[in-house]
């Protein structure tokens, strides 16, 4: 088998299972992209087979810690031990991410349910020329009917890999009315959002909401409405949903009006939004502010913080005198600590105190692995507003 030689500091010798380029001390073997490679240290030990790709910054994504190629057994056994970990959890298995990348040991390989449908994201150029034997297998689980691919996203040119979508098994799906949160939501697998809706902020959308009854709620950056419709399904007293224009909005509007719900949507930038409404003298008892990622780039960590230290000082002020704030990061770059004191220094600004109420994070099917910790990306905190002393 080809493979690579790793220099001494490298940090899959310390645990991770990524070599980037410029931890490669030699190439033997010539091996091409999209192979499965043996990772060996500088004694010649074995580290374990990887997938690799030289047009990508990590070359080489390990698979297994033993030689190991990739055939329908090994994807027959890392998804039943995925799925089996979702039922050990207490997962619901008919909607849930059934694979999450390396935390499954299948690097670059994403797996959503919608009851008979599953989405499938293969953004490793290995796992892509596999998709058919992935998809396969994944077709196997009881009730599943279709598997589609949703191939389109910009992490895939980093792979040199085109954008595809279609149906992989099965015809292609239309569209299907799925339940989260006390919401319902009009989901299109192939046009829709990423794999069709986020399925990491369920949970979040129920406990936020457990929140909510007689509040008036902020949503901000709601795209298709998820918070905001399982607060109105709670009971808040009136719902605003900030969203910055396009399809989402679309479906946004499209998904009150199949839930009965009587949300004002704000089309336009929150940044824009949220001072506009303060000079209005609005205020709210519950402000949600779940924004994309702020930064993709570990070197752009400091514009983030800055960016969401920003977007709490322009929230504070529309808090009500003891109003709550639900906060939001889906960026592994920025650190949980980092993010909460960007937060707290962006409400010190608009001179608004608070406390920490709880903490929120990804879900059991979106499972994190210690030894990669950018398998954590999601971090989320409730905050109660005080009155200064």
């Amino acid at each position: 088998m080809p493979g690579l030689v790793v220099r001494p500091k490298a940090r899959i010798l310390h645990g991770h299972d990524w070599v980037y380029a410029t931890e490669v001390l030699k190439t033997f073997g010539s091996p091409a992209p999209g192979d499965v490679v043996s990772l060996k240290d500088g004694r010649d030990h074995l580290l374990g087979s990887a997938i690799y790709n030289p047009a990508s910054q990590i070359v080489a994504r390990r698979i297994s810690r033993h030689r190991q190629d990739l055939d329908p057994d090994f994807f027959a056994r890392r998804i039943a031990r995925a799925v089996a970990w979702r039922e050990r959890s207490g997962c619901d298995l008919s909607l849930c991410r059934l694979v999450w990348s390396e935390a499954d040991g299948m690097p670059g390989v994403i797996a959503d349910r919608y009851r008979d449908v599953v989405v499938l994201q293969t953004a490793a150029l290995a796992m892509d020329n596999c998709k058919a034997m992935i998809a396969e297998e994944l077709s196997r689980l009881d009730g599943v009917s279709h598997v589609v691919e949703r191939n389109d996203a910009g992490s895939r040119v980093k792979e040199g890999l085109s954008p595809a979508v279609g149906a992989l098994i099965g015809e292609a799906p239309g569209s299907r009315i799925l339940e989260i949160a006390g919401a319902r939501f009009e989901v299109d697998f192939l046009e829709g959002h990423k794999t069709g809706l986020y399925l990491d902020q369920a949970a979040n959308c129920r406990f936020v909401a457990e929140h909510s009854e007689g509040l008036r709620v902020l949503d901000c950056f709601s795209n298709q409405g998820g918070f905001a419709l399982a607060c109105a399904a709670a009971g808040a007293s009136a719902v605003t949903a900030v969203e910055s224009g396009g399809p989402a909005a679309a479906r946004l509007r499209s998904n009150a009006e199949l839930n009965g719900r009587a949300i004002r949507v704000i089309e336009d930038d929150v940044f824009r939004v949220l001072p506009d409404l303060a000079r209005q003298g609005e205020t709210y008892d519950l402000v949600i502010l779940d924004p994309p990622s702020f930064t993709k780039a570990k070197g752009r960590i400091n514009d983030a913080l800055r960016g969401y230290r920003e977007l709490h000082r322009l929230a504070a002020p529309l808090l009500s005198r003891d109003g709550l704030l639900a906060t939001f990061c889906c960026s592994h770059h920025v650190p949980a600590d980092e993010f909460l004191a960007a937060a707290a220094s962006g409400m010190a600004d608009a001179k608004r105190s608070a406390h920490l109420v709880a903490r929120m994070t990804q879900p059991a099917d979106h499972p994190v692995a210690l030894h990669i910790p950018e398998t954590e990306y999601l971090k989320g905190f409730l905050f109660a507003a005080r009155q200064p002393f």
